[in-house]
């Protein structure tokens, strides 16, 4: 029986818990049973007899388990040692299809010093029933242990053939908190931040927008962090989705910043230009005159007539009329660049909108085969 205690995707170990069973014969060990009173079985301490050295590869650290000193040994000299052990092995775990995933980790039985020639291993169960009778195992909350496939052979060595027997333990995850708890609201702020495709590329408030968003993505990539497991070997495959999204935000807020930042200083070089060309005519052009003489020009031109106009006069209209149509030019050439860069920034923000979508299809497409071949495991 074996129970599934821990996977530690990080550290690349698994802890599980096991019924050891271990039968062996010893002729030094045999007596007849009806010179001793028909006794065919006794127990006898582990340490006062001899044992075979049988260790599991993959142990990487030493757990405390009940310690059980005591076989039994029959009258045939069949000893049995029947004992649980924690077990504590390397194993190489694939997290591309977190949450999704199916791992498969071994444990070797083999002896260090003895040859085949002095002990050879065997199944006390054919391999097939091994493999198929899940009632021998045990499954904890978050991984179900769907197989025990079993193989003997002998590894050789220049000291001889050594026997081994390895166990090879398939078991998947279950999914479900994980989909609950990652997966839905990730394509939930993937969505919210397709929606913000919708607003004008020149809204200041799209700006605002994609960075509350931003920070949504920040948190929760911190969150998914705790629970997603690290491995150096693969990284999971929603990672490299959230990253690639993120991307895709950084890239349309950047230019939306970079767009709100030309409109406003075109808008501000506009504005400008104009009064310091119309200052520059009426200051600079016409001689500065007297306020007692510019009254009683004044009261000279109401007496003569709307038709008649000084010659200054006639010139600085002139003047600013000239004024007005470069200004008039001047904004025409500005609101014509600016459409032309709406035009471009809009090509290019429908451009990243076609992509998003387009990724968050694979995503979701993804996701639901995982899931299907997770099923059909």
């Amino acid at each position: 029986m074996t129970v599934i205690n821990k996977l530690d995707a990080e550290n690349q170990i698994l802890k599980t818990s096991v019924w050891y069973q271990e039968v062996w014969n010893d002729e030094f060990l045999s007596w007849n049973s009806s010179m001793f009173d028909e006794i065919r079985e006794i127990s006898l301490p582990l340490s006062a007899i001899w044992a075979p050295d049988i260790i599991i590869n993959e142990f990487v650290e030493i757990e405390r388990s009940p310690d059980l000193p005591y076989v039994y040994v029959n009258s045939s000299g069949t000893i049995e040692n029947y004992k649980p052990i924690q077990v504590v092995s390397a194993c190489s775990l694939e997290t591309y299809a977190f949450p999704f995933d199916v791992q498969n980790c071994s444990l070797t039985f083999k002896s260090i010093l003895h040859t085949v020639e002095d002990i050879d291993l065997a199944f006390l169960r054919s391999p097939e029933d091994i493999q198929h009778d899940k009632k021998a195992f045990l499954n904890d909350s978050e991984w179900e242990l769907l197989s025990v496939s079993s193989t003997y052979s002998i590894l050789q060595s220049s000291a001889g053939g050594f026997a081994q027997i390895q166990f090879n333990v398939v078991m998947r995850r279950h999914p479900l908190v994980y989909v609950v708890s990652l997966l839905i609201p990730s394509i939930f702020l993937m969505l919210v931040d397709l929606g913000s495709f919708y607003l004008p590329p020149n809204c200041r408030a799209r700006i605002v927008f994609k960075t509350s968003v931003l920070v949504g993505y920040t948190i929760f990539r911190v969150n998914m962090s705790n629970q997603v497991p690290r491995s150096v070997g693969s990284t999971p495959l929603i990672g490299h989705f959230f990253t690639i999204c993120m991307a895709f935000l950084v890239l349309s807020l950047a230019k939306s910043i970079v767009l709100v930042k030309f409109l406003h200083d075109e808008q501000r070089g506009g504005q400008e230009q104009p009064f310091l060309c119309l200052r520059g005519d009426t200051d600079a052009d016409r001689p500065r005159v007297e306020p007692r003489a510019q009254r009683a020009v004044v009261t000279e031109s109401s007496l003569c007539g709307e038709h008649l106009a000084q010659p200054g006069t006639l010139k600085e209209v002139w003047s600013q009329l000239q004024s007005i149509s470069n200004y008039l030019q001047t904004q025409d050439q500005t609101d014509q660049q600016e459409a032309e860069w709406l035009v471009l920034l809009s090509r290019f923000d429908r451009l990243l909108f076609q992509s998003y979508l387009f990724m968050l299809g694979i995503y979701t497409i993804t996701l639901c085969s995982l899931w299907a071949l997770w099923g059909g495991v």
